[in-house]
């Protein structure tokens, strides 16, 4: 199992996450198992993880709670697995930072195919990029460090999610991007294209790199049309 990528499954139900890790295990994945989020930043802790699949229904702190916690210093790319379905709870798990969202109950094969998704979607494994580091206002973007920070050197987490979009919107600025499109450049053909989740990702994105995220500057909003690059772009 050495060099196997790292799955962190984290649930309060221990017949879960054992079904979850044999699954995952017959398919070649390293898997550690938490019951509740103390267990899980212990995990964090002691392992290099790869990915985490989170329920949101825990012991104590909740999921939710959980990946906003997560987020603050961050980027391991989350799959919220949980009985709460709805489309509110699919963009709420969004906008904190999750990457995908899976309900409860799942396929074996579903499961899987979501986890390598986002695993594929990992900017440190994008063959494609070709510029390292791109600089716009008073930010500079390392791709290659994955990394987001100011010209005087303070950091600005991002999501995988948030990272993939950014990476998709530097790389053509100044060119009006649909949704549909930046679904598909920035998450891969195979995401689930919720209604929502280009939007809520722009809105967690201008949160943190504009200067006033009701009057962006940055990432405009081009009404019927989509989002737009609007500040200039150089190669660092």
């Amino acid at each position: 199992m050495n060099g196997a990528l790292h799955i962190l499954v984290v649930d309060d139900h221990a017949e879960i996450r054992d079904l979850v890790t044999r699954l995952l295990s017959r398919e070649g994945f390293r898997v550690t198992q938490a019951g509740d989020g103390r267990q899980m930043f212990e995990a964090l802790e002691k392992f290099r993880v790869d990915l985490i699949l989170l329920d949101l229904m825990l012991p104590g702190e909740d999921g939710l709670s959980l990946i906003r916690r997560l987020r603050a210093t961050s980027d391991i790319p989350v799959i919220i697995v949980s009985a709460k379905g709805e489309e509110v709870d699919r963009v709420i798990g969004l906008e904190l930072g999750a990457d995908d969202y899976l309900a409860k109950p799942f396929g074996g094969r579903e499961l899987v195919a979501r986890v390598r998704a986002v695993l594929r979607r990992k900017p440190a494994e994008r063959a494609a990029v070709k510029t390292k580091q791109f600089r716009f206002g008073r930010w500079l973007f390392d791709v290659e460090c994955r990394e987001l920070r100011t010209e005087d050197g303070v950091s600005q987490p991002l999501s995988t999610g948030e990272f993939d979009l950014l990476l998709a919107m530097v790389e053509r600025p100044g060119h009006v991007l649909s949704r549909e499109q930046l679904l598909d450049l920035a998450r891969g053909r195979d995401a689930v294209a919720f209604d929502r989740a280009i939007d809520t990702q722009v809105s967690r994105l201008r949160r943190k790199i504009e200067a006033d995220p009701a009057d962006p500057a940055i990432i405009k909003t081009v009404w019927g049309g989509g989002y737009v690059f609007a500040v200039p772009v150089s190669h660092a």
